[in-house]
């Protein structure tokens, strides 16, 4: 469970640090949507 929380934060702080260098906010919803289906699939879906 340690792992899979590190997991995460990372990602959250790496998509965190993407967004920053950024300008447009529609390519980054897209993104965010984009990857949470991506990772819903991964771990929730067999």
């Amino acid at each position: 469970m340690k792992k899979l929380i590190g997991l995460v934060a990372l990602c959250v702080a790496i998509g965190m640090l993407f967004m920053l260098f950024m300008t447009n906010r529609f390519i980054g919803l897209i993104l965010i949507v984009l990857l949470l289906l991506i990772g819903y699939n991964f771990f929730c879906c067999d």
